[in-house]
């Protein structure tokens, strides 16, 4: 039974930020805007607690509720992690600390708070937002994916308002998805190649690391005398969403792959989960609305799918990005405490 005095928090651990919100039982977020406090994971694990610590207690106090009425906490990290939150032996982008190697977060944080904590990574805790943002009520009835196109390419998959982990917590990484190429890549370009050690696969293409190992380096090739050409590869990555924006001519040619990569991995989606909806986040989408509806047009006019599953399917963005992690986990949390709205 839901008692609409139970809380959820719910946190989103990031290189430099958290970000914290507090979710009631019913459905309700009682923290309407960004909050963000340092994540102090460059100071290792007891600084990165500290730090945890001091974000649910800022997020009890801006939405001006007790510790009592808190039934758990929610937390998302950037990956690779388990199931269960043990982050990666081999590090991670975000833990670049030797003692982060094998480190539970999830168990180390819920020893230091005294309350459970339901983990998920952050690409996962996005997905869960955006399904929940976007079906409201229906929610549990509805399946998506979601893409997040950042440094890689994250995401989820939610099925009747639930984020699969599968066995190891690998589920969801779609980046990772071999896609096809042959209506991706010009005919003289070579296939791109994915820092996992895999070729021709999403985030190969779909992320800004993408752009910078793979796409950037074959159309500079293609215009020598682009005003980027003269700035070092990975400062002309960063540039060149803005030159898309504007509407630079070879800046669209390598966000146009981008989308049909998109559009590929939603097609091979369709055809295993056939879900409600598909979600796009990340800056690619966060730019001035006439790139975001270029952007998401060429994502629609590639997916390929079966003329029952145009009739009923959406794609659409993921909403408040910035906040999508906190209120994603949040929302893992309280299913997981059988506090569903």
């Amino acid at each position: 039974m839901n008692d609409d005095s139970d809380l959820i928090v719910g946190i989103d651990n990031g290189g430099t930020k958290n970000n914290v919100t507090v979710l009631r039982g019913a459905g309700e977020f009682l923290i309407d805007h960004l909050i963000e406090l340092p994540s102090r994971v460059t100071e290792g694990t007891e600084a990165a607690l500290d730090a945890l610590v001091a974000a649910f207690h800022h997020g009890l106090e801006v939405a001006a509720v007790d510790r009592s009425q808190v039934r758990a906490i929610g937390l998302d990290t950037p990956g690779p992690a388990s199931a269960g939150g043990v982050l990666s032996s081999k590090g991670a982008t975000n833990f670049v600390l030797p003692e982060w190697n094998g480190f539970d977060i999830r168990g180390a944080f819920e020893a230091r708070i005294g309350l459970p904590v339901i983990y998920l990574n952050d690409g996962n805790a996005a997905a869960m937002y955006a399904h929940h943002a976007h079906f409201g009520m229906s929610a549990g009835h509805r399946s998506s994916i979601s893409a997040i196109v950042g440094t890689g390419l994250g995401g989820g998959v939610v099925e009747q308002g639930d984020v699969i982990r599968g066995a190891s917590g690998m589920a969801g990484e779609l980046g990772h998805l071999h896609i096809p190429m042959d209506n991706i890549l010009e005919p003289d370009q070579p296939v791109p190649q994915c820092n996992c050690g895999f070729r021709g696969d999403v985030e190969s293409v779909a992320s800004l690391t993408g752009i910078r190992l793979n796409l950037l380096p074959y159309w500079l090739s293609r215009y020598p005398d682009h005003p980027l050409a003269s700035l070092p590869i990975a400062d002309a990555a960063k540039e060149l969403r803005g030159y898309a924006v504007d509407g630079d001519e070879m800046a669209r040619k390598v966000f146009s792959q981008q989308a049909v990569a998109l559009a590929n991995l939603f097609t091979i989606s369709a055809r295993f989960t056939d879900p409600h909806a598909y979600f796009v986040g990340g800056g690619v989408v966060e730019a001035s609305a006439e790139f975001r509806d270029w952007f998401m047009g060429e994502i629609r006019s590639h997916v390929r799918l079966m003329a029952e599953q145009r009739d009923v399917v959406e794609i659409a963005l993921v909403p408040d990005l910035d906040m999508a992690g906190a209120r994603g986990v949040a929302v893992a949390a309280r299913n997981e405490m059988g506090l569903r709205g």
